[in-house]
């Protein structure tokens, strides 16, 4: 009799169970509704299709975000003010420094007129985690040629210069997207490339690559980009995010905020800034 007793009350608890959401059984054990629904999936079935999407995914909830907040364009923009004498400093050749912006330099700069293969700036992330920008720009010192790019920004804002601005990096994917997603690609299939953009990499955005680019690293490039644009004569208009000009990872908009900030500034090279 207790033995058939016990076993009516496992079965109602079973059914009990069933009827519950999947929020309850996230908060019960910990982590999202979803991370729960991921464990008790059954095995052998199709893959979700994973589609492109415009903007980074939000993050996980419980993640703090204190530490890297996310861009906050709005707040930014106003913050990051052109030192004076800004058009000398960013045509200058050596190594340069722009009072705000911590800029290392693993190869000095020569003259503008000599990189004029420049027209456009071509914003990337790559899967790096924090702290990995110095090692990387490093690596493309010693062969400058490699899949890489000219520019590597720390998480906290740092800049680090790695090859001469006369060398071609291999970065960029030919500029293959043509279907108009993002922005006009008429101007940009195959024609926003490698020997004419000068790529930044911003690092920091691993295991989670639609982690977005840090405070720091949002202010370092409304200067920076600032500067490369007076340094070679490149308009806003030729600021470009990876996902806007190629086939890219599907799970996040790589550059976009950033691309989408800098052309926010509409900065025209060569025009007087205040102070000045």
């Amino acid at each position: 009799m207790t033995a058939r007793l016990n076993f009516h009350r496992r079965v109602a608890g079973l059914a009990v169970l069933a009827l519950l959401p999947a929020s309850w059984f996230g908060a019960q054990f910990g982590g999202s509704a979803s991370a729960w629904a991921e464990t008790i999936r059954p095995s052998g079935g199709p893959k979700p299709v994973v589609r492109e999407q415009i903007l980074p995914r939000p993050r996980p909830r419980g993640v703090a975000t204190t530490d890297e907040p996310e861009i906050g364009v709005d707040p930014i923009v106003p913050e990051v003010e052109l030192p004076r004498g800004f058009r000398e400093l960013a045509r200058a050749s050596g190594e340069p420094q722009i009072p705000g912006l911590a800029m290392v330099y693993l190869h000095p700069l020569g003259s503008p007129a000599d990189a004029k293969q420049w027209r456009n700036i071509i914003v990337h992330q790559t899967e790096g985690p924090a702290g990995s920008a110095k090692s990387m720009a490093l690596a493309q010192s010693k062969n400058p040629t490699k899949r890489g790019v000219t520019v590597w920004v720390e998480t906290d804002g740092t800049v680090y210069w790695s090859t001469a601005e006369t060398v071609i990096p291999t970065h960029g994917d030919g500029a293959n997207r043509n279907d108009n997603k993002y922005l006009d690609n008429a101007k940009t299939y195959h024609a926003v490339i490698k020997t004419n953009s000068i790529g930044v990499e911003f690092v920091g955005n691993y295991p989670d690559v639609a982690r977005p680019a840090t405070r720091e690293q949002a202010r370092a490039w409304l200067l920076l980009v600032r500067f490369l644009q007076e340094r070679y004569d490149i308009p806003a208009e030729n600021i470009y995010a990876h996902n806007w000009i190629d086939y890219k990872d599907r799970r996040y908009c790589e550059g976009c905020d950033l691309a989408a900030l800098a052309r926010k500034l509409a900065y025209e090279p060569g025009k007087r800034v205040s102070g000045e």
